[in-house]
């Protein structure tokens, strides 16, 4: 005979509604009653039905989670697994599982997160990107879905909570890195102006050329649709200007670690010709030579925060939007020297 939230009641001296609550896992119950009942669970093996539950409460313990393009390609960035590894720590202590997107376009995703949201498969979304013209965003915000977003919204970022790093702040502090280095010709590389973090990026290194006095050169940035299976011939072209840069900031490691690679082939030296600065301290830029200096964002901490605040938004019905900053730090390595005169 199966265990009931009666049975399981009896054996932790609590009601059933009890149990109920605890398994929602609701604010107003203790920690010593949650454990109470937790551990007559334990006892009789009991094991809620999460489907006939959902019937009744109305809610699916289920986040949905969507990638900026699709997951197969996403995964391959090292962002994205410890970004989720975050978010699933949190949904993990909160009972709920994660709904992952894995249309493999634009179009394709969105009809997904239709889906969740009208098909009611998710309680709340968390949006691992934040880019500029992006409907759905647009959507969630016109259905009054419960959604976080990991990045600074490009409009209403008023109305929505966001996890995000100070990126201009960062970016303006290693480029004042690279200036303090004597380095006036700073290039970057991997500029998409889709995605906001770019954009706040390339205006920190925008902002600091400014207050250095030093003027900024648009022909120094390379944007991504350029690199597209280019970048060797695009680092190459970018070297053979007549003021060519002595140091790159990239848009991430990825991009840093591949100019190094090249850098080699066109027997250019690192640091010593160009110095090369990354994003997100991947854990291969510690063992390349020369090691990469880069800028830890706190990717794990990006996504625990994002779930953090969508499931305290699922609980509060007067859960006012706020911005989440997690500190980023530059982590100086061998691929940044002095300028030569």
């Amino acid at each position: 005979m199966a265990v009931t939230i009666k049975d399981v009641g009896k054996v932790a001296n609590v009601s059933p509604s009890t149990v109920s609550r605890v398994l929602a896992n609701h604010p107003k119950i203790s920690e010593a009653t949650k454990r109470k009942v937790r551990e007559a669970m334990e006892k009789l093996g009991y094991h809620p039905n999460l489907q006939a539950r959902s019937l009744v409460v109305k809610s699916t313990n289920t986040i949905g989670i969507v990638m900026p393009n699709s997951a197969e390609l996403a995964l391959e960035n090292p962002f994205f697994p410890e970004v989720l590894r975050g978010i699933s720590l949190k949904a993990r202590e909160s009972h709920y599982g994660i709904y992952l997107t894995t249309g493999a376009s634009a179009d394709e995703i969105y009809q997904e997160v239709v889906q969740m949201v009208q098909g009611k498969r998710v309680d709340g979304i968390i949006l691992l990107y934040s880019k500029t013209n992006d409907y759905i965003m647009d959507y969630l915000l016109k259905e009054q879905f419960p959604f976080t977003v990991i990045g600074r919204p490009f409009i209403n970022a008023e109305r929505i909570t966001h996890v995000d790093n100070d990126n201009i702040y960062i970016t303006k502090q290693i480029t004042d890195y690279l200036l303090q280095l004597g380095h006036t010709r700073i290039a970057f590389v991997g500029a998409n102006m889709e995605m906001v973090y770019t954009i706040d990026r390339l205006q920190g290194l925008q902002q600091s050329l400014e207050q250095a006095g030093v003027s900024f050169d648009e022909c120094l940035v390379i944007y991504d649709a350029q690199l597209k299976n280019r970048m060797k011939e695009q680092f190459s072209k970018l070297l053979q200007d007549p003021h060519p840069p002595t140091a790159i900031v990239a848009a991430d490691d990825f991009v840093a670690i591949e100019l190094i690679s090249y850098a080699e082939d066109l027997n250019i030296a690192v640091p010593d010709d160009i110095s090369i600065v990354g994003f997100n301290n991947i854990i291969i830029g510690k063992y390349i030579k020369p090691s990469l200096t880069t800028v830890e964002i706190n990717i794990y901490q990006l996504g625990v925060e994002a779930a953090k605040y969508l499931l305290e938004l699922l609980k509060e019905d007067d859960f006012l939007p706020r911005r989440i900053t997690v500190p980023a730090k530059m982590i100086e390595r061998k691929s940044c020297c002095r300028k030569i005169q």
